[in-house]
């Protein structure tokens, strides 16, 4: 798909994003004493929007008891030692849901609050000697209505507040940004750092509850409707624009039904906490936009999910306008569902889900269903593929584009976090399944197994690659809450039937030219919703499953990766020479999208350097919803037996200068899928290759895949695009097919050989 020029980011919002919004907060002050009679009881001023002499819409304050959490330490707001007496000081401390560390944000009138420690409900946060100087300390003292034991929260979005004290006008402040355990906390200058942004998390007491980090919001149906609207459309207004940020989030609904609009932006995750997605009801709807992008362009709508969720959707119809690296599973949507916004939208995978209604793809370019029940389908632009799914089109590739495989032939769901009877978070791992269609949830709960937190190690914002390593060493699971992580070591997942579970597109970046994850040749590990970013310094791998020469086979208990994404470049100068390589046997990889970047910071032909995407060493790996693309060589590499992939999505490089810099010996450029010669047997169904040579158009790939000459290597609907005709792509495959050029956009080849 051709991602055009972007726009000045901000959308409807304007220039700036919300996150980015710093300064000064004096005008906040004199916004809220100006506008006081315009602020409901617990609605906080926000940032972004107060001014002198107006009033702003702002998100409401969880109305029962919450813990706080800095922004800048990843710990929490705490009465040392749970003090109960007059003085006791208020820290920050690691999080450890006691009540020390709950906390209840009261009216004061004019959108003030006091801030009451559950420990003794009459204890507030106080600024001692009721002083306006810098680095005054804050401890408790018994309410007695002073202005210095008031304070006016300022909604940052995304659930994050500063706190300005209404005597002083200064900030509830880390002193010197510490992220020590017991350090005091003091007022100061209001700056808009991290030290004096707080996360206000309403505090579960349910059994078995854990700590999920500063960027987690949980939704309880008890809570307001308007409360959790609030949060939402926070979150979405920090995110929508947000391409490239650091920010990430993961919003829980807990069991129950609720009446909301959620719209997911970017590095949002949806999740419903039921063990069957009917166990949470939305009434209205889950839904991505192309608003931000006119005219309506979803063509770099990705990195966001939504998962194990039903829909009652407004109207009838629910949008889920996605590209890459958008995962829609395990959910159940009431209705319809667009899957475009009108412009163009460029891939999409789907699983373990049921639409009662229409499944409507618009100008979706390609899209893979996998295990699901439609009620229909309509739409059709390239390549729609099925993988036992029902309620779906038969194959008629390419009049239309549809390639249908009636049953999944080895496939283990993505594990899942929810809350049980009692309560208390786990894990659900789903077992493997061979031959099978439609859902896992159709007929009751899943077959799997239940993992309790006990035998996770929760990695938060803050947590060190030593730490995560000395948990897997210790035989733990992990439960990587939304953050970005740098690792100066590789995490090595050496354990049989470990667990790997991202929340929120959680993000890991190797420092100094590491590999980032290692995976032993051992059986079953589950690696899931996480995503790997090159650092700037070159990594000869971002992860190895399986160790060079793996040779046990795992055919019983397979290693399987789930919405794993690599990038390289985007968000900063990325290198490294290969993504992933697949060395151990049996591997399933369900749905991931290996991107060298084209677009965003640190792009161009010797900045994000890098290779391959994609090398399989195993045999009998079978990959579903595959999306490699921009590399600089050869997309994807094949050297393993029995191989099997359904869905290939790829677009060559964009940025090749000239011919002359992208030869492979003396042919003309690399092919995107390549077997390589030694393989006997490989079979590949519904494949898509584009070019887009917009540096130097002139620019010719000889062929999109490229395999031996074998009856028992066998390649299935295959389409090869030149968009907009801007360069060429002379044969689909091998010696066959094509071309697509400027004359000849799409070319099409039923089967090879």
């Amino acid at each position: 798909m051709h991602r055009p020029s972007r726009p000045r980011l901000g959308g409807r919002f304007g220039s700036i994003p919300v996150s980015r919004v710093r300064g000064p907060w004096t005008a906040v002050v004199v916004a809220a004493a100006t506008a006081a009679s315009a602020l409901t009881a617990l609605q906080p001023a926000r940032a972004a929007d107060a001014a002198p002499g107006s009033a702003a819409v702002a998100a409401a304050l969880p109305t029962g008891w919450s813990t706080v959490v800095n922004s800048g330490s990843g710990k929490c707001l705490d009465a040392r030692a749970a003090g109960t007496v007059n003085g006791t000081a208020v820290q920050q401390y690691t999080c450890n849901n006691t009540t020390a560390q709950q906390w209840s944000l009261t009216s004061t009138g004019d959108g003030y609050v006091r801030i009451n420690n559950r420990n003794d409900a009459q204890q507030v946060v106080d600024v001692s000697d009721v002083s306006t100087a810098d680095n005054a300390a804050v401890h408790l003292w018994t309410y007695g209505g002073g202005n210095n034991q008031q304070w006016l929260p300022v909604d940052e979005g995304g659930g994050a507040y500063h706190f300005v004290n209404r005597h002083s006008g200064k900030c509830l402040d880390v002193p010197s940004a510490s992220t020590a355990d017991g350090v005091q906390l003091v007022q100061y200058t209001c700056n808009g750092s991290a030290a004096q942004r707080f996360q206000v998390t309403p505090a579960s007491t349910a059994p078995g509850d854990v700590d999920l980090g500063p960027n987690v919001a949980v939704f309880d149906p008890s809570m307001p409707s308007s409360t959790i609207q609030s949060r939402l459309d926070s979150i979405f207004r920090q995110q929508e624009t947000n391409q490239f940020g650091s920010q990430r989030h993961a919003v829980l609904f807990k069991p129950g039904t609720y009446s909301n609009d959620v719209n997911v932006g970017f590095y949002t995750q949806v999740l419903g906490l039921g063990q069957s997605p009917d166990s949470v009801t939305i009434n209205g709807a889950v839904h991505v936009e192309a608003d931000w992008f006119p005219p309506q362009n979803a063509t770099q709508n990705f990195w966001r999910g939504a998962e194990n969720l039903s829909v009652n959707p407004t109207g009838g119809t629910d949008r889920w306008a996605v590209s890459q690296a958008s995962a829609y599973r395990r959910m159940h949507v009431r209705g319809n569902l667009e899957l475009s916004d009108g412009g163009w939208s460029s891939g999409g995978f789907m699983a373990d889900s049921k639409i009662d209604g229409q499944v409507r793809s618009g100008t979706q370019q390609q899209w893979l269903t996998r295990n699901s029940q439609l009620g229909s389908w309509t739409g059709s632009n390239w390549n729609m593929v099925f993988v036992g799914s029902q309620g779906v089109p038969g194959t008629s590739f390419p009049n239309p584009p549809y390639t249908t495989v009636g049953q999944t032939p080895t496939v283990r769901e993505k594990p899942f976090l929810y809350v049980d009877a009692a309560g208390a978070y786990r894990v659900f791992v789903p077992a493997l399944r061979t031959n099978s269609t439609a859902t896992t949830w159709a007929n009751g709960t899943a077959a799997g197994t239940s993992l309790g937190m006990d035998r996770f190690y929760v990695v938060k914002p803050g947590a060190s690659a030593a730490q995560i390593n000395a948990a897997l060493a210790e035989g733990k699971n992990l439960l990587v809450t939304p953050g970005v992580y740098h690792l100066n070591e590789t995490l090595r997942v050496t354990r049989p039937d470990t667990v790997v579970l991202g929340l929120g597109l959680a993000t890991f970046v190797p420092d100094n030219g590491v590999t980032a994850m290692t995976v032993a040749d051992v059986d079953g590990v589950k690696i899931a919703g996480v995503l790997f970013d090159a650092g700037t310094t070159n990594s000869r791998t971002l992860m190895e499953v399986g160790p060079s020469g793996a040779s046990a086979g795992h055919a019983a208990n397979p290693t399987s990766l789930h919405d794993v994404y690599f990038r390289v470049g985007g968000a900063h100068a990325g290198k490294a020479t290969t993504s992933l390589v697949v060395n151990s046997d049996h591997v399933i990889g369900d749905h991931m999208w290996i991107w060298r970047g084209d677009h965003g910071d640190g792009i161009g032909w010797n900045t994000n350097t890098a290779d391959t995407g994609l090398v399989v060493n195993g045999d009998n790996v079978t990959m579903y919803g595959l999306f490699v693309e921009h590399y600089q060589k050869h997309q994807t590499i094949w050297n393993g037996n029995g191989g099997r992939t359904y869905f290939y999505q790829n677009e060559m490089p964009y940025d090749p200068p000239n011919q002359a810099a992208w030869m492979n010996g003396s042919t003309q450029g690399y092919a995107a899928y390549k077997v390589a010669d030694h393989v006997t047997s490989h079979q590949a169904y519904g494949l898509g290759s584009y070019c887009y040579f917009n540096v130097n158009p002139g620019v010719t790939a000889e062929h999109a895949f490229e395999v031996p000459n074998n009856p028992n290597v066998r390649f299935q609907n295959m389409v090869t695009v030149s968009l907009g005709g801007t360069g060429t792509i002379r044969h689909v495959i091998n010696d066959r097919g094509g071309p697509s050029n400027s004359a000849t956009n799409v070319a099409n080849l039923v089967n090879y050989p």
